[in-house]
């Protein structure tokens, strides 16, 4: 695990490839309890034997659960111990080109984007791809930014 102690550091890593997560799999359970959390019970997620018989041959993960596993992914591959608070900004290009069958497994790629200078601070800009064991196409990619205040 790559650890950030100073805004030097994090500077000098711009552009670069931090490496991936541990494999990840998403089973049903994960699925059911994140329908449950956002009341989006749709079919193709939760009802396990319509969607065999649906598009992907079984249920897929929410869009939106795999990208709120990149917080606990992406702490597998760095951490920010800079000094003052981080706080997140928001995600640019979120894309989900593949769905994630359940029982697939995942694993997160980090990569460091930018590092800019802002009034407050400093704005870091994180890519994250989201990798499906064995499948040509991520799940999803997604930029996260995060402000770093001295």
């Amino acid at each position: 695990m790559r650890v950030f102690t100073t805004f030097e550091e994090l500077e000098k890593a711009a552009g670069e490839d931090l490496g991936s997560s541990e494999w990840l799999t998403v089973d049903q359970d994960r699925v059911d309890r994140f329908a449950d959390a956002t009341d989006d019970h749709q079919w193709i997620h939760v009802d396990v034997e319509r969607a065999e018989e649906g598009p992907f041959g079984g249920t897929i993960a929410h869009g939106y659960l795999t990208l709120s596993l990149v917080p606990m992914l992406g702490a597998q591959v760095y951490s920010l111990e800079t000094p003052g608070a981080k706080l997140n900004y928001g995600i640019n290009k979120v894309r989900f080109p593949n769905p994630v069958l359940v029982g697939s497994r995942i694993r997160c790629h980090v990569r460091i984007a930018a590092v800019s200078d802002i009034p407050t601070g400093k704005q870091l800009t994180v890519q994250h791809t989201v990798e499906i064991e064995g499948a040509d196409k991520p799940a999803m990619i997604a930029e996260t930014v995060v402000l770093l205040l001295p």
